[in-house]
């Protein structure tokens, strides 16, 4: 294929998964990886996809400055980053598609619970520890944290734009810390810089647009397309890793 119809496509890729992540406040990645994997080397889409949920959440947060309350997610962040180099530890030592089927399991399960029984939460933030630290493991191991801090918000009953500013105010310090790991790593090239230069002004207009996109959505409505896009997750992260193994 043509290197100018594959940037154009990883562009598109781009804007279309920052557009979901703007709206929503998560969900980028598991977009955004398999479609550019199909495009460009693992090692250059790993760090764009990092960096770009990165930008996300810096414009998020830069214009929703006034209405940021972060004394609810104060844990998470902190538990997240501790579990960064458990996560690390991990990606050595234990098989990654067996942690994925594992995830699958659980987000499906949970979420077809939780639309069955719609009236499951958590009265206080006492198991957020539990959360953040998984989140943080899953994040540096297998660019999977999203999935935890999403099932706490849920538990938690944030509206929807309270959990998607809050789902930034953890994935922000996070991803910051993932990026460092990926600089030392080596994995911060020239091809990655020359992509996210040209990506910004895309990642910065479909901010834009999920903001008004965000306003727009019914609390009860948002709920069940988080649970619903959780099934979507471990279904995908399901059928990756059983067509690895089989391979």
């Amino acid at each position: 294929m043509d290197s100018n119809i594959i940037f154009i496509l990883v562009l598109v890729i781009i804007f279309c998964a920052s557009l979901y992540r703007a709206t929503f406040g998560f969900g980028d990645a598991l977009i955004a990886m398999p479609l550019l994997a199909l495009l460009i080397n693992i090692k250059i889409a790993t760090p764009i996809v990092a960096f770009m949920g990165f930008a996300v959440s810096v414009f998020i947060l830069l214009g929703n400055r006034q209405k940021q309350n972060f004394t609810k997610i104060w844990q998470l962040v902190i538990f997240s980053i501790i579990g960064i180099p458990i996560g690390l530890f991990f990606l050595k030592s234990i098989n990654e598609n067996i942690v994925k089927i594992v995830l699958a399991f659980i987000l499906i399960i949970y979420s077809l619970f939780s639309l069955t029984y719609p009236h499951l939460y958590l009265k206080t933030n006492k198991s957020a520890f539990a959360f953040g630290i998984i989140s943080g493991i899953l994040g540096s191991a297998y660019n999977t944290n999203g999935p935890p801090i999403i099932m706490y918000g849920t538990l938690r009953k944030w509206t929807p734009e309270e959990f998607r500013l809050l789902l930034q105010g953890v994935f922000l310090p996070t991803n910051m810390f993932i990026i460092i790991g990926h600089g030392f790593a080596g994995l911060w090239t020239g091809d990655v810089v020359k992509v996210m230069l040209y990506a910004l002004p895309t990642v910065m207009t479909a901010t834009i647009i999920g903001n008004i996109l965000n306003k727009k959505i019914p609390s009860e409505k948002f709920e069940k397309l988080v649970y619903y896009f959780l099934i979507g997750i471990g279904m995908i992260l399901l059928i990756q890793s059983i067509v690895k193994i089989v391979n």
